[in-house]
């Protein structure tokens, strides 16, 4: 087995929507620059996404330069979106969590509404260090999160997604696979470990950057959804339910809360510095 290592980063400037692969970024206290800090609402600001909205897969929110995005979408003409003024905020709702975002400003709105079919809105999260802490059973007193579901970064490794595929390939929806990473939305993918090793990390470190590992990433109904397509089937729940309980999670990918911020890179060495035994 070699050493394991950063095989690719993604990053999702809108909570949902198809992102990017850079071959470098930089880990801010609340998540990777520029990963989630847009999100779509509705009209009683509660956040959206694929669950509700499988058609969000196909858009693609693009970072450019100072915060801004460029968004495309099948049908869409390309919109560019500035970061707003934080003249005012809106409170919106992520999974129970009041958060205060400022709304974008210009067609974005409208832009959404006609590619959706359904009105909402698009809002910035202006401040990650305050408007959102983290879950306190997983973090330390000051700890905060962007847009994303409960932490800061996603980890996958390849050998744990090659192992699903190989269970899928055997189950009665083999025609499904095999599934593709971008099915798991993670933000670093890790190659060159055994299958599932992540399971027992307790802490890494990527490069000079330190994380702690925090808890498994129970998966919903956005894996099923082919990110082209917006099409949806039966896999990975379907096999994850067979063979990859973690408690009450159907577990695949483990949440990463960083100690300190600093850049990572495609090709870094990520570092086991302390593990535990494999849960079951």
């Amino acid at each position: 087995m070699s050493e394991p290592v950063v095989h690719s980063l993604h990053v999702h400037p809108v909570k949902s929507l198809a992102g990017c692969a850079p071959g470098e970024a930089v880990v801010e206290p609340w998540g990777l620059a520029g990963d989630r800090r847009w999100a779509l609402v509705d009209a009683s600001g509660t956040v959206l996404t694929q669950r509700r909205y499988p058609r969000m897969a196909p858009a693609r929110a693009e970072p450019l330069p100072g915060g801004a995005i460029r968004l495309t979408a099948p049908g869409q003409v390309p919109l560019t979106v500035a970061v707003p003024e934080p003249r005012d905020t809106v409170v919106t709702d992520v999974f129970g969590d009041k958060v205060e975002a400022v709304p974008a400003e210009g067609p974005a709105d409208d832009w959404f509404s006609t590619y959706l079919g359904a009105q909402v809105r698009l809002v910035h999260l202006d401040d990650p260090a305050h408007r959102r802490p983290l879950d306190p059973a997983y973090a330390r007193a000051g700890e905060t999160v962007h847009f994303g579901d409960s932490s800061p970064l996603l980890l996958t490794t390849l050998t744990s997604l090659d192992a699903l595929n190989s269970l899928i390939a055997q189950g009665d929806h083999a025609d499904e696979g095999p599934l593709p990473m971008t099915r798991f939305r993670p933000n670093v993918v890790v190659a060159g470990t055994a299958p599932w090793a992540e399971d027992g990390w307790r802490r890494i470190a990527i490069g000079g950057v330190t994380f702690r590992v925090t808890k498994p990433c129970g998966r919903c109904v956005i894996t099923t959804t082919d990110q082209r397509t917006a099409e949806r089937g039966k896999e990975p729940l379907r096999t994850l339910a067979r063979h990859r309980r973690i408690g009450d999670r159907l577990a695949f990918g483990q949440y990463l809360v960083p100690e300190v911020p600093g850049p990572i890179r495609q090709g870094d060495a990520v570092t086991v510095l302390d593990d535990a035994p494999a849960t079951p």
